[in-house]
């Protein structure tokens, strides 16, 4: 009597999970591509637009002397989220985990002048570019030997290994040494551990102004504009639509202009 109750209950159990499961993968599979397409309800509705950033690369993510974070892609972020009728809430993160962060839903965007390239956009959608940098190739001022991009074949570049600027480093035959953003790029530099770095124009500028004894400088300039954009994950049409009217209402009312003009002397926003 007991096994014969005990069989029962087992397949009482067994024919309900079969069941539950049957109908629990498209329910599953409904709800998140729901989430997925109503990213932009889902953030309207809890007044919050979670962005990804460093918070070490200034001067687009930074802290300043009272701990508080800012720079332009800080103010650009709250500046969007406030066209979205929301607050901006940042994710502090490693450049080098970033992207695996917004792929496990960490955060809803990137803002942290993520480079726009063709690998990228295969998996991620963009935002319309809201900065135009140049690279710049640096190296200690004492360096006589790398004058130009291909003078990197064979030489040492610290880079974040995720970035652009460590392609484009690779890409001239440099050995890449892998660091966790610009700062440690030039600390790697000048004690001597990496010939050189490569990254925007502008965070080297902001670099030098902070730091005007320094003894790095701008060894070439390269001849390309790069196209940063805000980085939102795919599925997402109108949270990147949102995004994009926010950015063109920001630029028309010359938001971004006077963000840019704050952190940079010039307008950064448009392309040169």
């Amino acid at each position: 009597m007991k096994k014969r109750t005990i069989a029962t209950i087992l397949t009482g159990v067994l024919l309900t999970a079969v069941l539950t499961g049957c109908g629990g993968a498209t329910s599953g599979e409904d709800a998140q591509g729901a989430s997925e397409k109503d990213l932009l309800a889902t953030i309207q509705e809890n007044g919050t637009l979670t962005v990804g950033t460093e918070g070490t690369y200034a001067p687009y993510t930074y802290h300043d002397d009272s701990g508080k974070l800012v720079g332009y892609d800080v103010e650009i972020a709250e500046a969007v989220a406030e066209k979205l009728g929301v607050e901006a809430k940042f994710v502090e993160t490693k450049w080098d985990s970033i992207i695996a962060g917004l792929d496990a839903k960490r955060f809803d965007v990137i803002v942290n002048q993520v480079g726009i390239n063709e690998e990228r956009q295969k998996k991620y959608d963009f935002s319309t570019p809201y900065t135009y940098p140049t690279g710049a190739l640096i190296t200690l001022k004492s360096n006589e030997d790398i004058k130009s991009f291909e003078d990197l074949a064979g030489k040492k570049s610290a880079q974040s290994l995720t970035s652009n600027w460590a392609a484009s480093a690779e890409s001239y035959g440099a050995e890449l040494v892998g660091t966790d953003g610009f700062n440690q790029s030039i600390d790697l530099v000048l004690a001597g551990r990496a010939d050189a770095t490569i990254n925007d124009n502008l965070t080297f500028y902001d670099f030098i102004k902070q730091k005007p004894d320094a003894d790095v400088k701008i060894a070439a300039l390269s001849d390309e504009t790069s196209e940063n954009a805000i980085l939102i994950r795919k599925g997402n049409d109108t949270l990147v639509t949102a995004i994009d009217e926010a950015l063109a209402e920001l630029a028309k009312e010359g938001k971004i202009k006077e963000i840019s003009e704050k952190y940079f002397g010039v307008d950064v926003s448009v392309a040169p």
